[in-house]
């Protein structure tokens, strides 16, 4: 048997750790291993030649590194070219060049898109006559795969565990100096590490996707939220803090918001804002310093982004434990898959109560959409109850009674029944 390892989409913390795993149980099965370099770019060109191979030694010690030693991209082997006399020849040539590699077997590290890719190659290599087999590590730090029995994707505990390392400095520095951070976490479809990092940090408040009801969520709700938060904390005589944002809700703001707010923001030929410009942390800093200056209070709040910094940390015992765990499945479940034929071209490697479990590449799918679904931080879950009894927010409380409403109203310099108008939509429902 000859394997192949390629790695695609985002870093996470991690990756060297499955790909030392597999390498090491693939080689004493007999095996030889091949790492692809640059994901799936190099392969949907139809050039196999970009490979290093692999030994024991090579990956003896990369386990407690981050990063990875066979490089990453976002290249996609399902983009379809209706031009073209064949729209899946990027599809086709991946096939044929692992072919020419005479990779017998594939291991693939990545997010929903690497899965999606590695399924896609999976049928197009049955449905020609290939032998070809794919077993799939999921990964990104942002949580939002839709895991068995709640276990997290590989490198979301690294990535909160640097984070709130940072804020907490973050927190001690705002105390420190009288000021506040605004900081925005990675996540693009769900706030599990905006949240996670806040909670472990003891960030004075966090704000995430989820909270809102579905559709669009203004700007100006958002900041009312975070405004709301500083005034409440100058009341209590402690003007400082931090707020963790997630990024997935630029994402959610209209483009009427954005524009108004990043006039030069780069756009693309039908002129919608391009979402991944925006520079999030900075947006709402500048609105809610803005509002405060307007009510006489001069406030110092400073943007941050926290996110490339995570995503090439050396992994924490929990993910190299884990991810040692699915490195050795993936090449576990290939030898089974070998040794008992079938017509399974491949699958997803889970932990399930400490046993390796494959699922169908389609288990974690919408079937409506097509597309992976997306793992979202519960409100009604006791972690997201316990988070937000200890974030500094606007509370009904707040406004009911007099002596906490009182103060907060005083420092947004207006009447506490102008406060309550203002800012009542907050806590209803």
């Amino acid at each position: 048997m000859r394997v192949g390892i390629l790695c695609g989409g985002g870093p996470a913390p991690g990756i060297n750790s499955v790909i030392s795993a597999a390498t090491i149980e693939a080689r004493n099965s007999g095996w030889e291993v091949v790492g692809i370099l640059d994901g799936f770019q190099h392969l949907i060109e139809g050039d196999g030649s970009q490979t290093l191979p692999l030994s024991i030694g090579d990956v003896s010690r990369i386990h407690q590194t981050g990063g990875s030693i066979l490089f990453t991209s976002r290249a996609n082997p399902t983009v379809r070219d209706e031009s073209a006399v064949d729209p899946d020849w990027r599809l086709h040539n991946a096939l044929a060049a692992l072919t020419e590699l005479k990779i017998d077997a594939l291991v693939t590290v990545g997010g929903d898109d690497t899965s999606f890719g590695a399924a896609q190659l999976a049928k197009t290599a049955r449905a020609s006559g290939s032998s070809l087999r794919v077993a799939h590590v999921p990964k990104t730090i942002d949580n939002d795969l839709p895991l068995p029995a709640g276990m997290p994707t590989f490198g979301f505990q690294t990535a909160r565990h640097v984070g709130t390392a940072l804020v907490s400095n973050l927190m001690t520095d705002a105390m420190t100096t009288k000021r506040w951070y605004f900081v925005v976490a990675m996540g693009r479809s769900a706030g599990h590490l905006a949240l996670g990092i806040a909670k472990a940090a003891g960030a004075t408040v966090a704000v995430i996707g989820e909270e809102f009801a579905p559709g669009e969520v203004r700007l100006s709700h958002v900041a009312d939220i975070l405004e709301t938060s500083l005034l409440k904390r100058i009341a209590h005589g402690r003007p400082f803090g931090v707020a963790i944002i997630a990024e997935g809700l630029s994402l959610r703001f209209s483009q009427q918001d954005l524009l108004e707010v990043a006039p030069d923001v780069e756009r693309d030929e039908y002129g919608n804002v391009r979402l991944a410009e925006v520079h999030l942390h900075r947006v709402v800093a500048d609105v809610v310093a803005k509002r405060l200056k307007d009510r006489g209070r001069k406030t110092s709040i400073v943007a941050k982004n926290i996110g490339y910094e995570l995503r090439c940390a050396p992994p924490i015992p929990f993910d190299i434990a884990y991810t040692r765990d699915l490195g050795y499945g993936a090449v576990e479940y290939l030898r089974r898959a070998a040794e008992e034929g079938g017509d399974d071209p491949g699958a997803m490697i889970t932990i399930q109560e400490d046993h390796m479990v494959p699922l169908p590449f389609d288990a974690l799918t919408d079937p409506a959409t097509g597309r992976t679904r997306v793992r979202q931080v519960e409100l009604d879950s006791n972690s997201y109850r316990v988070a937000r009894e200890y974030m500094i927010r606007l509370e009904p409380e707040d406004l009911s009674d007099p002596l906490r409403l009182d103060p907060i109203a005083a420092a947004a310099n207006v009447t506490p029944e102008e406060f309550r108008s203002r800012f009542g939509y907050l806590v209803q429902g």
